[in-house]
């Protein structure tokens, strides 16, 4: 490319190059955020193998938020971009919506919260569903984490909603995964009956200036062995503890880790692409009427490979 400064300058003249992924890509490596909100969209597509045949690939850090409704999960979200746009940093946030992307929940609340990053072209907000897939995050999540990193962002930042033991998938792409929760009676037991303290790297008491804070904090140290931090994210108090103590625990990640959050995903990918097997049904059928049993039904929708071929991934039905 000769002059990419023109090129990127035609595509924005263009309708940032309609919806050509190379020409989205060119673009939003030229700082565009609407051409990245492109390729996104189509990351939640059908063209999603397009896209991601296009990058190369790419390392970045992904911090994952999640926690009960009401706990400030957006607001503390707000105050950490803040902070890590001080260090010049660029940032995305991936606000997931246990329903749909349209319907104005996930990507209005962030949106308000987040107003101080609005104008921010180093700030990329983006409300995506989760469309059915089990676990709490959309399946498009580890695609468009890839897309971000070859997008030369610095930093991923992933809303989920903490509900139950199915909206934990979140420690699966993040390091650390931040549990968010506010002071009150029984939180801290709610949260683990919730599965949220089995996946919690961190836990942060927020809204620490309520009553019973001090009383929630022992409790999670009780049942939790990960650092309990405070904070009142609206005024920014206890944002650069936080900060420091993402950064600490991201600097102490292992190989052994990272490979277990990988296949994390990958099981969790492949459990969402049986649901969707053609064969499925029919097993489904012949299993209820007794003409088959559930491990054979098993075994036909998904077969183990053979010595002869390691990487067969047929199913037959």
């Amino acid at each position: 490319m000769e002059n990419p400064g023109r090129e990127v300058r035609a595509l924005h003249e263009a309708g940032v190059g309609g919806k050509n992924p190379a020409e989205l890509i060119a673009a939003a490596r030229g700082g565009s955020v609407r051409a990245a909100g492109r390729l996104l969209t189509l990351i939640e597509g059908e063209r999603r193998d397009e896209v991601l045949a296009l990058l190369e690939p790419a390392t970045i850090r992904v911090v994952g938020f999640t926690g009960p409704p009401g706990a400030g999960k957006s607001t503390t979200i707000a105050a950490v971009v803040t902070a890590y746009r001080s260090q010049g940093l660029r940032v995305a946030v991936l606000a997931v919506d246990p329903s749909s992307p349209y319907s104005g929940g996930a990507l209005l609340g962030d949106r308000i919260r987040m107003a101080a990053h609005i104008d921010d072209p180093q700030v990329l907000i983006r409300s995506m569903a989760t469309r059915g897939h089990l676990g709490g995050l959309s399946v498009a999540v580890p695609a468009a984490i890839r897309l971000l990193a070859a997008l030369s962002y610095d930093l991923v930042v992933i809303e989920s909603v903490g509900v139950g033991q199915s909206e934990i998938e979140i420690a699966a792409v993040a390091d650390p995964t931040v549990v968010v929760l506010t002071p009150g009676a029984g939180d801290a037991v709610q949260a683990a009956k919730a599965g949220l303290l089995e996946v919690a790297d961190l836990l942060v008491v927020n809204k620490a200036d309520r009553p019973g804070a001090d009383r929630t904090v022992r409790e999670l140290r009780a049942e939790s062995d990960a650092p309990v931090l405070t904070a009142v994210a609206a005024d920014g108090t206890g944002i650069p503890d936080l900060v420091a103590a993402v950064d600490a625990h991201h600097r102490a990640d292992t190989a052994d880790r990272r490979a277990a959050r990988a296949r994390s995903q990958i099981l969790s990918l492949a459990h969402s692409r049986l649901r969707t097997h053609p064969a499925l049904d029919t097993l489904a059928a012949a299993v209820a009427a007794g003409r088959c049993d559930p491990y054979t039904a098993a075994r036909r929708l998904l077969p183990l490979p053979t010595a002869a071929n390691p990487e067969e991934d047929s199913v037959t039905a």
